[in-house]
């Protein structure tokens, strides 16, 4: 694989990438692919910010969790189990800024692994890494515009009550947003930057709004309730157990930070903005995301209600202002930020060569950015069967960009003890270990009960897919490699790599 920029920057290449031949044949059609242009880097470290701060929605997912937690440990849960995540989710993001600091390139954790693994491994674990990695993206893609779908729908559904939804509407409305999303990454990129800027202002006022609408109207749970209330309605009787797959719930909010280092190749002064950008909009989602977290269990209103609701957030703004307008107001704004997501999701990712072809004319990788919404179109098929099916790709996303920040962290702390790294503009300097490997050890915990089943007895319906369709993922990842990128992948391409990373701190867009 290879990120889907390297063509950008008209050089000539000296050695295949994942996907090519070594035969002439191939390398004229690789050549001929090559405009002569460089890189447009948009994004400056405010816009870059306020996307990554849109980005990770984080108090907007707390709104879409709010009522799971009543099935897997309940308000404690979600409240003390914040400060497990935020610190963990802190770490990650700083070990990853800091690599992002070093090599800002649009592969990211692809890029990051190939350069401090152990050279005896070093194709073979960059090879995995970026299947790993691509296959969560598109995941990640998958669920942000279902839950734009899903939106969309209930909004229909709660001003229109006669409305019954069917399977083939959710498809509809995801092919919808995804032509939009299409056509605006194709002929309007030069937008984005400045959409991200206004959603992630939205983000602050919709929060503000949202505080402000239900401190003032709706009705009050105690103190007790929210920072100590048990509730395990799943079926599991280990408190433990139940506890740990509620923080889970969190890790929605604060998974896919890397987005802003996959736009590294687009942004002024990468070096220190694509760093500054991921680790501090972390800060300010957390303080949001915790924020809300106690004001939507303190002002739930009847927890029945938000159960049994199509959408937890629209059930809470309907307790508290009894205005089905008024709560569908408060979502349309929520709806807006969930597309810029989706906007940011087809921006980045890690392709195979043939994909990182440059339009001359619309000056992007047009064929990287149909891949993903044509694969996300034919899996949103599988709503027609059943949501569950549909589910068995999305559980992907969370725990495999787990494993995809464990392994580049491995790497970078295999590199820091054996004296192999270089600090950056971006720097944790000593705190570098212990951050990295507290970052590891998070990851790995979190990942461990991203495997449990939620629910108790198992079903098919009820069933955690993450585990299967994660080993379907690495079975492919090792099979491909024996099979073929053994003997005839011999790597990453140095020169671009080099050239992309030296250009790091252009402060200018041409």
């Amino acid at each position: 694989m290879s990120t889907h920029k390297l063509q950008k920057i008209g050089l000539t290449r000296t050695a295949p990438v994942q996907g090519e031949g070594n035969d002439n044949d191939n390398c004229t059609e690789q050549a001929a692919m090559r405009p002569a242009m460089g890189v447009r880097r948009l994004f400056s470290f405010t816009q870059l910010y306020f996307f990554a701060l849109s980005y990770m929605s984080s108090w907007e997912a707390m709104a879409t969790n709010i009522g799971l937690v009543f099935y897997n440990g309940g308000p404690r849960a979600m409240v003390w189990g914040f400060f497990i995540v935020i610190a963990g989710v802190l770490c990650q993001v700083a070990s990853l800024s800091e690599m992002a600091s070093v090599q800002p390139i649009a592969g990211g954790q692809y890029h990051w692994t190939w350069h401090w693994a152990p050279r005896r491994y070093q194709r073979s674990i960059t090879w995995l890494q970026g299947w790993v990695t691509w296959f969560s993206w598109i995941s990640i893609l998958a669920g942000v515009v279902n839950v734009a779908a899903n939106v969309t729908t209930t909004l229909v559904a709660a001003n229109y009550p006669s409305y019954v939804l069917q399977g083939w509407h959710t498809v509809l409305v995801m092919y919808a947003y995804l032509l939009v999303l299409g056509g605006l990454n194709m002929y309007a990129f030069w937008l984005i930057p400045w959409v991200e800027v206004l959603a992630g202002l939205l983000h602050i006022v919709l929060w503000i709004v949202v505080a402000t609408v239900l401190l003032t109207l709706a009705p009050r749970h105690t103190a007790e309730f929210v920072f100590f209330e048990k509730s395990n309605l799943s079926g599991w009787n280990n408190d433990f157990v139940a506890f740990n797959l509620g923080i889970v719930l969190i890790t929605w909010g604060f998974v896919g930070f890397d987005a802003s280092a996959h736009l590294a190749e687009e942004t002024r002064k990468a070096r220190l903005s694509t760093p500054r950008a991921m680790f501090w909009s972390i800060c300010m989602n957390g303080l949001l995301a915790f924020g809300m977290i106690v004001i939507f269990l303190t002002c739930l209103g009847d927890v029945d209600d938000v159960l049994t609701a199509t959408y937890p957030l629209l059930a809470i703004s309907l307790n508290a202002t009894n205005s089905v307008a008024g709560a569908s107001a408060l979502l349309v704004g929520f709806l807006f930020t969930v597309i810029s997501v989706s906007i940011g999701s087809v921006a980045d990712g890690a392709l195979p060569a043939y994909f990182s072809y440059v339009d001359p004319k619309q000056r992007i990788p047009v064929r990287s950015v149909w891949l993903p919404l044509i694969i996300v179109a034919v899996l949103a098929l599988l709503n027609l069967a059943s949501y569950t099916a549909f589910s068995v790709i999305i559980s992907l996303s969370t725990f495999g960009l787990y494993q995809s920040y464990f392994l580049s962290i491995g790497c970078m702390l295999y590199a820091r003890t054996r004296g192999h790294f270089h600090t950056a503009p971006w720097s944790l300097g000593k705190a570098g270990i212990p951050v990295n490997i507290f970052a590891m050890l998070y990851s790995a915990w979190l990942g461990i009960f991203m495997c449990f089943p939620n629910y108790l007895p198992i079903t098919a319906g009820l069933m955690n897919y993450a585990l299967p369709i994660n080993a379907v993922i690495w079975i492919f990842a090792f099979g491909s490699w024996f099979a073929w990128g053994r003997k005839r992948w011999p790597g990453l391409d140095v020169e671009v790599i080099e050239y992309i990373v030296a250009d790091g701190d252009r402060d200018t867009k041409e």
